[in-house]
């Protein structure tokens, strides 16, 4: 009687828990595809190298490249002489270099000191307010997102990527 008493408990339990993760599941947004988003870029606001407010509606009207990165990151760090060189190639795209700002591990001053130190010739942008990584869910550095002129994500990639895989989402915005 007793092991007949432990496998209906056990029965019981294991659909529960089924049913608990199908209802959890079936409330959750879909994921996109890894590597790629489509859709209406949302708005943000971050701070430019003097302090001011900037947004990224402010180049409505450009491709906008968007790269998430820190100085802690290893693969942000490795990425950045690509940018760099891309960013000058293609003066008609805007460059959002959008640091993770959050004044502990990351801080402004960190972050302008390694762009000079490495002499980067892009503007850098920071999230000192989590504005922008909280707009594109951001959980993964590096981060880049493609913006073509009409302010749609025309691509997303996660991870560090090559001078190859950025000059062919800059293709893509153009």
């Amino acid at each position: 009687m007793k092991k007949y008493v432990l496998w209906v408990t056990l029965a019981v339990l294991t659909v529960g828990v089924v049913l608990g993760a199908l209802a959890i599941a079936g409330n959750r947004e879909p994921e996109q595809p890894a590597g790629e988003q489509s859709g209406s870029a949302p708005d943000f606001t971050v701070l430019d190298a003097q302090g001011n407010q900037v947004k990224l509606s402010d180049f409505a009207g450009k491709p906008v490249v968007i790269n998430f990165w820190a100085t802690w990151c290893g693969y942000c760090v490795q990425e950045m002489p690509d940018f760099d060189k891309a960013a000058a190639e293609n003066p008609d795209v805007v460059f959002l270099m959008v640091n993770a700002t959050d004044g502990v591990r990351e801080t402004v001053d960190k972050a302008k000191a390694f762009a000079a130190e490495q002499g980067y010739g892009f503007d850098l942008y920071f999230d000192t307010q989590g504005s922008a990584t909280s707009a594109y869910r951001i959980n993964a550095f590096p981060t880049t997102m493609f913006v073509d002129a009409n302010g749609d994500v025309v691509l997303q990639k996660r991870g560090m990527i090559t001078y190859d895989v950025l000059m062919d989402g800059i293709e893509m915005i153009k």
